[in-house]
């Protein structure tokens, strides 16, 4: 088994998968076997994750014990807990950990002034997508952050646009404010909030909606193509492409299914 493993600022996801044979069917499919999400915590030991990594295999029945995971490869944002996870993999799992990033990138070809400072999920959503569609591609990952990575026709990672996610200005409303309360981002009924956190929610999630097509009609323009595919992934993309046609296709698992192919292809 493959243990892939992306490291975001809220959440880190998990996904197991059978390995795949990429060298000899670049066309494979890739779909994990298991995925689960934990909280990031800087402060949490290598002990401590392995050991809560070990009891979500035990726990949710998939039969799969330590000494099944044949690879781990890692994207990681959050750089405190690179050493952390690089020390449970070697200690627990007998492995070496590959780290995602713009030297171990599966051979993306990058046109940006410092490819270093792309984050590891976002070269995983780039390889991705391009390896699904063999296109020009737009991709927005609706995370913590709201990033849009783009991918020209030869596969040339050229750039994207990083703004901030849904959540954090909803965190941001309430701690600048006085009397405005911490709501749940959801899909509002109408417009017209009938009630504070009804206007909040309206605002937050029309709002967004505004500059989420905003910025993807410029870049569209700047990219020149007529045949670009645009996709989303992150935890809140399902909410947020209701009002969005321009996107065509959700993909939950990408930055994950980018992982494995980065790392089973190098």
């Amino acid at each position: 088994m493959f243990l892939a493993i992306d490291i975001g600022n809220t959440n880190i996801t998990l996904g197991l998968f059978k390995i795949p044979d990429i060298k000899t069917d670049k066309k494979i499919e890739i779909k994990p076997f298991r995925i689960w999400r934990i909280a990031t915590s800087k402060k949490k030991t290598a002990d401590e994750y392995a050991i809560k990594i070990l009891d979500i295999f035990y726990y949710s029945k998939t039969d799969i014990t330590k000494e099944q995971i044949q690879s781990v490869a890692i994207a990681s944002v959050v750089p405190p807990l690179d050493n952390v996870f690089a020390d449970m993999t070697k200690r627990y799992f007998k492995k070496d950990a590959f780290f995602i990033n713009s030297r171990n990138s599966g051979g993306l070809k990058f046109l940006y002034n410092n490819p270093e400072e792309i984050g590891a999920d976002r070269i995983a959503d780039a390889f991705a997508a391009y390896d699904r569609y063999k296109k020009a591609c737009i991709v927005i990952d609706f995370g913590t952050a709201t990033t849009f990575d783009c991918i020209d026709k030869n596969g040339c990672y050229i750039g994207g646009v990083i703004t901030a996610g849904p959540q954090i200005s909803a965190e941001a409303l309430t701690q600048k404010t006085a009397k405005l309360p911490q709501v749940n981002l959801s899909m509002p009924a109408k417009i017209i909030g009938r009630s504070t956190v009804e206007g909040i929610q309206s605002g937050l999630y029309y709002g967004y909606i505004g500059l989420v097509k905003e910025i993807l009609h410029g870049i569209k323009k700047e990219m020149n193509d007529n045949d670009i595919k645009v996709i989303a992934t992150g935890g809140l993309s399902y909410l947020m492409v209701k009002e969005m046609k321009d996107i065509e296709e959700v993909v939950p698992e990408l930055t994950l299914e980018g992982i494995v192919k980065i790392a089973c292809d190098r």
